[in-house]
């Protein structure tokens, strides 16, 4: 089959295609960037709001995976026209040209929309991709962590110094990013099991993991076996949100939008809405997978 892929070179899609070439998948990826040659992929120039890149993305495809998305933008608007509107134009340019499929990677913070713009804004497209008339699955990933990764890089870095800062006390689910990749690829094809439904996959811990617990386990990945773990407050981390900004400016990663979810205290996948153990589970050990990432970040000098 062939799988037409939006979000191919961040951090989740390059996982993607380099899982489709392992399973000798064919892609047909959108980029808004001129892109090296990849075993078994068309890159098609352009975004989620240029109408004739979207028809050729999709022409003759069976399914659509969907993982672009807006995760931090100092503009919230940001998250309404790339999570919200690219969603929309995509899922426009699909029905009408007869694509079947479609899988959107959503996430877990759409569980909770009132506390941040972000999770709003993924659980409006999620109603969009529903009410869309095609088959649709979608998936709701909780922390997801692996090479590539920048959004936990911060935490790694620290770690080295022997300090791992943490929102006040709560748990969450993890997920390596090459089983999430696996897991789309899986849900691929349709299926009465997958079709018309919400997955909430992870690395299988029943019932996540706590923050200290997940702070003490990037301190052992980076060699520190007993970080020092700090709980803080939302009041600080909204302050330390405002001085990211203006150190960082637009590049800031932490924004009060992320300050919203970051401290609700319970971001665990449920059990009822775990993927079908025949079709996919994790296989790759949190613990081992989080040391394999210290080693990446080192090895591409990242930490």
């Amino acid at each position: 089959m062939t799988i037409a892929v939006t979000g191919a070179t961040g951090f989740v899609g390059r996982a993607l295609l380099e899982e489709a070439a392992r399973q000798g998948a064919e892609i047909r990826a959108l980029t808004r960037r001129p892109q090296a040659k990849a075993p078994g992929v068309e890159w098609v120039p352009g975004d989620l709001h240029d109408r004739k890149a979207l028809v050729k993305l999709v022409r003759k495809a069976e399914t659509v995976i969907h993982v672009a998305g807006v995760v931090n933008t100092p503009d919230p608007m940001g998250f309404h026209l790339g999570n919200v509107e690219g969603t929309l134009k995509l899922v426009e340019i699909a029905v009408a040209t007869g694509v079947p499929r479609i899988v959107f990677v959503s996430s877990l913070a759409a569980r909770e929309p009132q506390l941040s713009k972000y999770g709003h804004s993924k659980l409006h497209a999620e109603k969009l991709v529903a009410a869309s008339g095609l088959d649709w699955t979608i998936v709701r990933p909780p922390a997801i962590y692996g090479p590539r990764d920048r959004e936990i890089l911060e935490l790694f870095k620290l770690a080295r110094w022997g300090v791992v800062p943490m929102p006040p006390p709560g748990r969450t689910s993890l997920i390596h990013v090459a089983d999430l990749a696996r897991l789309l690829l899986a849900l691929a094809p349709s299926s009465e099991a997958v079709a018309r439904h919400k997955f909430e996959p992870d690395d299988g811990r029943e019932d996540g993991w706590s923050h200290r617990e997940l702070a003490r386990a990037i301190g052992w990945a980076v060699g520190r076996r007993s970080p020092w773990v700090p709980h803080l407050s939302k009041p600080l981390l909204a302050g330390l949100a405002r001085a990211d900004r203006a150190l960082r400016g637009r590049k800031a990663r932490l924004t009060p939008d992320r300050v919203g979810y970051m401290t609700h205290p319970n971001w665990v996948c449920s059990a009822k809405a775990k993927p079908p153990k025949r079709l996919w589970k994790p296989e790759v050990p949190t613990l081992e997978g989080l040391k394999a990432t210290a080693e990446w970040y080192r090895a591409n000098k990242w930490l």
